[in-house]
């Protein structure tokens, strides 16, 4: 436990800055799960439209930098790569 109070706002600032980031994190590994299960699953219209919420998700964690560009990029390019070997 801090004995400084400014030492002790940062240590609470950063658990709940931690706590936001988890959670986002957590909110795009869904939504990219949820996309992977569709196409698994062979369903067209269930990938296309969870494409479209995971690309959006994948789109504000790189803003947000919970992810890197470059990761981000990969990502998509990914799942776009999944959604068009569907037939």
């Amino acid at each position: 436990m801090p004995n400084i109070k400014s030492s002790a706002k940062r240590d609470q600032l950063a658990k709940a800055r931690n706590a936001k980031n988890k959670a986002a994190k957590s909110a795009l590994k869904t939504a990219v799960k949820k996309f992977d299960a569709a196409v698994a699953e062979g369903n067209k219209e269930a990938a296309v439209s969870t494409y479209k919420v995971a690309v959006k998700a994948v789109d504000k964690a790189a803003v947000k930098n919970l992810i890197h560009k470059n990761n981000a990029a990969n990502k998509k390019s990914k799942m776009t790569l999944k959604l068009n070997e569907m037939e």
